[in-house]
């Protein structure tokens, strides 16, 4: 199922910076906020809204969840565009099927043992090879590709954005619960998935397609993946769409954290892009320094402290928006990648997992927290959009 001179061919005939979205949401029942197996559902009855609604609807591993993928976007405004509307018409027909939608990365009190795998027969070789490890994964994301014209410098970026993948994950953090209780993590989601899938995470640095493509080969000769999907890791080339695939980040629960967090992903990815191609020096750290730094990003989110890799020294988390910022600032300006409405792009002050947890310590039950986000949710993706 993967033909790697495709996959090649695919790159070949990229066009740079094209970009896709894609967001995941918790399917809901609205009174009790229990996840509810209804994607089928929903996705039979999209039609009654649009085609392009049901062409833009794709299920994730389990029945209660449902993503909208944007599709390719010329440029982030584009992809943004078409992602507004996709927003507008999800939201519309689960409420007129009486569901209720939420965003953050995990689900805060669902019982995995409940959750129905969609029957696909990717998610049906998922579950048969993972077993545990997949019936466990209930978790909602945001993921973003990035067109590159070029196999060798699709893997050079990729290669370059493993640093980035901690500070994309501490700023995204918004699943401090987990089992009905609060976790002592800012992203369990990322505990769950990131750390228990095969071939997840931070990948290797391979320098170029060769390796990268030997590697590949490497785990069809020994029939370890059929599908390239099932190379989960957090950046990785996408072979179908000729992309760099960002997928670290947790599900965010307003949509203008979710614009904010897409359009430095994509930032990032040009950036990194623009110093490949200008030969800026880099030298790829040690996967266990990364490693340290994903930890941390996990335990601690924005509310700890960071390690600079080059430096070997720590800076508090709440400097990454900064960081990353100053970075990225030479391609922001070229691609215009701003806030909704134009502006210098701002991420909120504090992020979803710091404003969950600052609602419990402040008295709220776990429920009361969840129901103030679902309504956030619901009034910025469908209100908003529709503005």
């Amino acid at each position: 199922m993967i033909d790697l001179d495709r996959a090649e061919e695919c790159y070949a005939a990229a066009s740079d910076l094209t970009v896709g979205l894609e967001e995941e949401f918790q399917i809901l029942d609205p009174a009790s906020l229990d996840l509810v197996p209804r994607f089928d559902e929903l996705r039979e009855r999209s039609l009654e809204r649009s085609q392009l609604l049901r062409d833009h609807i794709t299920g994730e591993l389990i029945a209660s969840e449902i993503e909208i993928i944007s599709g390719r976007g010329e440029d982030f405004r584009d992809a943004l565009e078409r992602q507004r509307e996709l927003r507008r018409q999800l939201f519309a027909l689960a409420a007129s099927r009486g569901a209720a939608l939420g965003a953050t990365g995990t689900h805060p009190w669902a019982d995995y043992r409940e959750q129905e795998i969609i029957n696909t027969e990717h998610y049906r070789r998922v579950e048969a090879g993972l077993k545990y490890v997949a019936w466990r994964n209930n978790t909602f994301s945001l993921h973003v590709h990035v067109g590159v014209n070029g196999a060798d410098r699709a893997v050079r970026v990729c290669d370059r954005l493993r640093p980035v993948l901690p500070l994309l994950l501490a700023l995204s953090a918004s699943s401090p619960f987990l089992d009905g209780r609060l976790s002592g993590l800012h992203s369990s989601r990322s505990q769950i998935f990131t750390r228990s899938f095969p071939r997840c995470g931070v990948p290797d640095a391979f320098g170029g397609w060769a390796a990268y493509r030997d590697y590949v080969d490497l785990l069809l000769r020994t029939g370890s993946i059929i599908e390239f999907t099932q190379v989960w890791w957090s950046v990785r080339p996408h072979f179908s769409f000729g992309t760099v695939e960002v997928r670290i980040c947790d599900a965010q629960p307003t949509a203008g954290e979710s614009d904010a967090l897409a359009a430095l992903i994509v930032a990032c990815v040009a950036q990194a892009m623009r110093d490949v191609d200008e030969g800026v020096p880099f030298s790829d750290p040690p996967p266990r320094l990364i490693e340290e730094n994903m930890w941390r990003a996990i335990r601690h989110g924005l509310d700890g402290r960071m390690i600079d890799l080059e430096r070997g020294e720590e800076y508090p988390s709440g400097q990454i928006a900064e960081r990353l910022l100053a970075w990225t600032a030479p391609v922001r300006a070229q691609l215009e990648l701003t806030r909704a409405g134009g502006g210098e792009l701002v991420l909120p002050e504090r992020n979803a997992s710091q404003r969950q947890r600052a609602m419990i310590e402040s008295g709220a039950s776990v429920q009361e927290t969840y129901d103030a986000t679902v309504r956030e949710t619901r009034a910025t993706y469908a209100e908003e959009v529709a503005a």
